[in-house]
């Protein structure tokens, strides 16, 4: 055999930690076999170290693209050593045996992650050694102790002294944690060939579902409950893939985020996704994912005043996001509330005195260097291939909806009544239908002068979404005389219409498509409202 001694196999991309666990399995009597970049560094530490290529007698060749792909290596990683017939083989061959390997890989999603990698690049951080290597030396962890993460070095030292109660456990755990590690490489190497493959595909007729793979996910934190305390939650993101969306973004202050504080954050975000494209201050209040009031102005502080003159009473305990840096004034104006969150691009000094003295308030900004109008713009999917949701036993899977971004007027709007919006009224209409897309269906909104007046949400019924508009509106003292109204889908009858000319709106911005529209738009007609149809629905289930 080519050594008596016991041998450990390192070849690691990530050397932290590697010299110091390496010089504790010498202390151990482990003989070094190592590759390339990690040879050269532990032999510059003054540890003795083996060279790969001293083993399979092969020179590394094509630029180190082949160097441990021998029965050299792969025998002594795939042997039985309670099968004589395995043992014998290596004899004859003069293979030794491995009792540790420690390699993680190249760094593929390090390199892409840097943007504007060409494909050919990204392909040389393709690792195939590495994985071949972990994945020999998984299926055969009752014999081998394999790392892909630094941070099991001391385990598997302390196992090897013999002071663990149960080593068949720890051996399990590393071997899963291997093919876990592979199969979110993998995916990340796919996930980027496909995303370089979709413009090539755009207009060829091919397609197919909006979303043809579910990769592995991983776990980014365990959270303390669920909607509820009695159900056990967590936060996993896509593995292989570049944390985005709130998974990016990083808490100033406050305790942990909850299950419902994220599902709440990214009802805020995308109810502020319209406003990524304006030139105006908006904010956003939030209660169980859906807006309670909406507001745009010449200052942050005139909008976040807007927004909660909408419904006051709902924005106790809300979730408040802005699409401008949080200032001192604005972040006075919020200290006074019960809040549950705060997200914002960023925060002045000013505002992050104010608001540290609230020590449980959550404040999350934008990660840092990221254009926070491109962070909203893209707010709900797009561009990772499609929105994924989960029902009792399986996936729903679908398309992101962009949103109508506020101030750009979509060519499809078309005015279908005989009195044409006035420009006060559909400025007022663009607002109420870029507000309206984050609120979930059936939904109805009432607004006038860049803030939401009313907002009837989620009921079975769009009359009674109308009515329930009506009603918050006054309860609130606002008067409706003059306001305008956005519906996310067609009024199926004509109710709906008579209902909000009963309370003073002059205007409406709805889908249409109904078979019933000649009748809506006669009730609007009869009522001196002017209506516009945008032949987009904007459900939010």
């Amino acid at each position: 055999m080519n050594s008596p001694r016991r041998r450990a196999l390192l070849s690691v991309s990530d050397k932290s930690g590697i010299e110091t666990f390496a010089r504790e399995l010498v202390a151990r009597g482990l003989e070094l076999v190592s590759t390339g970049g990690t040879a050269r560094t532990l032999h510059e530490a003054g540890l003795p170290v083996t060279y790969v290529s001293d083993i399979t007698g092969h020179a590394e060749i094509m630029d180190g693209r082949v160097k441990t792909l021998h029965p050299a290596i792969h025998g002594p990683l795939l042997a039985r050593r309670d099968h004589p017939g395995d043992v014998e083989a290596l004899e004859a061959h003069g293979y030794g045996q491995f009792d540790v390997v420690a390699v993680n890989l190249y760094p593929f999603r390090e390199t892409i992650a840097k943007g504007q990698i060409s494909v050919d690049d990204a392909m040389e951080q393709v690792d195939i050694g590495g994985p071949t290597m972990i994945r020999a030396a998984a299926k055969n962890h009752r014999f081998i102790w394999v790392a892909v993460d630094p941070k099991d070095y001391p385990a598997i030292l302390l196992a090897l002294d013999g002071t663990l109660a149960d080593p068949g456990s720890l051996r399990r755990r590393l071997a899963a944690q291997v093919f876990r590690h592979i199969s979110s490489y993998d995916a990340a190497v796919a996930a980027f060939l496909e995303d370089n493959a979709a413009e090539e595909v755009q207009g060829t007729g091919e397609g197919g579902h909006p979303l043809d793979r579910v990769d592995q996910w991983t776990l980014q934190e365990s959270l303390r409950y669920g909607e509820n305390p009695d159900q056990k939650a967590a936060l996993y993101i896509p593995a292989g893939v570049v944390p985005r969306g709130i998974a990016a973004m990083s808490k100033l202050q406050g305790k942990e985020l909850s299950y419902n504080n994220l599902l709440d954050l990214d009802g805020a975000l995308l109810s502020l996704a319209p406003f990524a494209r304006t030139s105006r201050a908006a904010a956003v209040i939030v209660k169980h994912t859906t807006p309670c009031g909406i507001g745009v102005g010449r200052t942050l502080l005139e909008a976040f005043d807007r927004a909660l003159a909408t419904d006051p009473v709902s924005a106790f305990g809300g979730i408040i996001a802005v699409n401008r840096p949080l200032d001192g004034e604005t972040a006075a104006r919020m200290a006074e509330m019960f809040l549950e969150c705060i997200v914002a691009p960023s925060l002045t000094p000013e505002a992050e005195a104010i608001l540290g003295a609230k020590k449980n308030l959550r404040v999350l900004v934008f990660p840092p260097g990221a254009d926070p109008s491109e962070v909203l713009a893209s707010w709900g999917g797009a561009g990772d291939g499609g929105l994924i949701r989960s029902i009792f036993g399986g996936l729903l899977v679908q398309d992101p909806s962009s949103p109508p971004f506020f101030g750009i007027e979509d060519a499809a709007w078309r005015v279908v009544t005989e009195r044409v919006p006035t420009d006060q009224e559909r400025g007022d209409l663009a607002f109420a239908w870029a507000a309206i897309y984050g609120v979930k269906s059936n939904a109805i909104l009432l607004a006038r002068d860049g803030a939401t007046l009313g907002i009837g949400a989620g009921q079975m019924s769009r009359v009674d979404a109308s009515r329930l508009a009506v009603l918050k509106a006054q309860d609130q003292g606002h008067h409706l005389e003059g306001a305008v109204l956005a519906s996310d889908a067609f009024f199926p009858f004509r109710d709906g219409v008579d209902a909000a000319a009963e309370a003073g709106v002059k205007a409406i911005i709805q889908p249409g498509g109904s078979v019933r529209d000649a009748e809506v738009i006669e009730a609007a007609n009869s009522h001196g409202i002017a209506m516009i149809f945008t032949g987009r629905r904007l459900f939010r289930h």
